[in-house]
């Protein structure tokens, strides 16, 4: 395919990638970062919607998709390397990332303590699950593996994906363990560059049980901060500790199957056994250990 003269001009990195930063055509503000190829980056000038590359999923996703988050643009900047880019977008909803925020970069790091912490500073505008369970699926998760980190890890916004690219999919709960299963090991065979998850397998079992331990941790501290909210006073602070601490959690669950899968251990196993307790005094239980 011959590319017109304009997009020759950019530089794509060595998987024919290139990031570009999503800002608010009012404010100004960054909303999100993802990347692009050469036919996504000619889609967005052509149709002035945001049309983004999902790694983890080796295809284009419309951005809002399955949100209903469109992006409008209505300006392409190239930097003065000619490797990033910059979109000035309208942002339908006002919410960008797939936590249910105005932005994906609502972490700030608090300086004014003696050790830097990262704060999370922006609320939720709406629940994840009512913004996906709304629509058919919820692919537009960019790039969060994040089936658990966000649901993986927004890491690499790959979760986190979960999270996800695993794209958050909208499953039956009743089976979404069993899909889970599926994906985990299909992961378990993929190029290490090509997920979140596969990224994990290829680092090793210590690597895996290193995030379990520190997802652990982080649920941890996410209770003891919703213990200490007061729905009554502060509302708005309430939700926002009950929502990271379900995320959390969530994450632990997530890196745990991980885990299970590196054994080749079903979450059916995990679940028989909690059935097979159903009924039994924990006590005489524990006891007989």
């Amino acid at each position: 395919m011959t590319l017109p003269a304009w997009l020759t001009a950019v530089t794509f990195n060595d998987d024919g990638l290139i990031p570009a930063i999503a800002q608010d055509h009012q404010t100004g503000r960054i909303l999100m970062m993802a990347w692009m190829n050469a036919e996504a980056l000619q889609l967005t000038a052509q149709t002035q919607t945001a049309v983004y590359f999902s790694r983890s999923r080796a295809k284009l996703w419309h951005k809002g998709e399955s949100s209903g988050h469109t992006q409008t643009v209505h300006d392409i900047r190239l930097d003065c390397d000619a490797d990033v880019i910059v979109l000035s977008v309208t942002q339908a909803g006002g919410i960008a990332c797939h936590t249910g925020r105005e932005s994906c970069f609502y972490q700030r790091l608090d300086l004014s303590g003696q050790t830097p912490e990262w704060q999370t500073v922006d609320k939720v505008l709406k629940e994840p699950a009512d913004i996906y369970h709304s629509h058919e699926s919820t692919s537009d998760t960019h790039e969060t593996e994040n089936t658990g980190a966000n649901t993986g890890a927004n890491t690499d916004s790959d979760t986190t994906q979960a999270q996800s690219d695993t794209a958050q999919a909208q499953v039956d709960k009743a089976s979404v363990l069993q899909q889970l299963d599926s994906v985990l090991a299909e992961r378990k065979q993929a190029d290490a560059d090509s997920s979140y998850v596969a990224s994990l397998y290829a680092k090793g079992l210590n690597k895996i049980l290193e995030k379990v331990g520190e997802e652990s941790t982080e649920s941890i501290i996410a209770a003891k901060d919703f213990a200490n909210c007061d729905e009554t006073a502060d509302k708005a602070s309430y939700d926002e500790a009950r929502h990271e601490l379900i995320y959390e959690v969530a994450d632990v669950w997530f890196h745990t199957l991980v885990g299970l899968a590196w054994f080749d251990i079903e979450s059916d196993a995990v679940l028989n056994e909690l059935g097979r307790r159903f009924g039994l005094s924990g006590i005489d239980e524990k006891a007989a250990r």
